[in-house]
């Protein structure tokens, strides 16, 4: 094998350094004990609550008494009684399971559970699309 030209060698010397140390570790008792010895200004403060659990504000805030003052219920709206009593209705007038009318609407039947039962959120497209399968109207009754 023939070599075109001479090769040529790096001679530049290399350097390793070990890494600064971190935060972390200028803060480690060794090294601030190092750097008395050295006799390296420390500069000693402890922070207001520094290393506990406890809130920055432990007072109770207008806000956080507005809150406990508020005595609103705050629920989701559920299916009305006479909603899910006229979907089963129409569900057995049309001899259908519960599993057959959601695979008619394309849902799972744990909606149509959740329905019949009052547990669901009102959706009124699953509504519209349960008052096309079924043929009857669900909405606007009183």
């Amino acid at each position: 094998m023939s070599r075109t030209g001479p090769i040529a060698q790096d001679w530049e010397p290399v350097v390793v350094r070990k890494k600064l140390p971190n935060a972390a570790a200028k803060k480690d008792e060794k090294a601030v004990n190092a750097a008395r010895r050295a006799g390296v200004d420390i500069d000693i403060a402890k922070k207001h609550n520094a290393g506990t659990n406890k809130a920055a504000h432990s007072t109770t805030s207008l806000n956080t008494k507005r809150l406990d003052d508020d005595t609103e219920n705050l629920a989701h709206e559920r299916v009305p009684s006479d909603l899910k009593k006229s979907i089963m209705q129409a569900r057995t007038d049309k001899k259908l399971t519960q599993a057959q009318l959601a695979q008619l609407i394309n849902e799972k039947p744990q909606v149509i559970q959740e329905y019949e039962s009052g547990k669901a959120i009102p959706n009124q497209q699953i509504i519209g699309k349960l008052e096309r399968a079924l043929g009857t109207k669900l909405r606007g009754k009183k």
